[in-house]
């Protein structure tokens, strides 16, 4: 596991305390594609359940994530895919 997604990880976990966390490492999909960096770990889907998301909208949990990641997407992270749920949501 790379340096950038243990760092997602690491601030995803910090931030929210999720119930269940997945970070997938889509970089591979995009490889030649604008963004992608030779070793990966430029693409990301991240999958985050926490009770911090409760009686909040979509986009607005989405704009959490990126906030506690603003440094990744700012540098390393050309493209991020969150699906942020509360407990209990599908």
């Amino acid at each position: 596991m790379g340096a950038i997604i243990e760092a997602i990880r690491d601030k995803l976990t910090a931030a929210f305390e999720p119930t269940r966390l997945e970070v997938e490492d889509d970089s591979a999909r995009h490889h030649g594609h604008a963004g992608a960096r030779p070793g990966g770990e430029s693409h990301f889907n991240v999958t985050i359940e926490s009770a911090a998301f409760q009686g909040t909208p979509r986009v607005a949990r989405q704009r959490m994530v990126y906030r506690a990641l603003a440094e990744e997407l700012a540098g390393p992270v050309h493209a991020l895919s969150v699906k942020a749920l509360a407990p209990g949501e599908p």
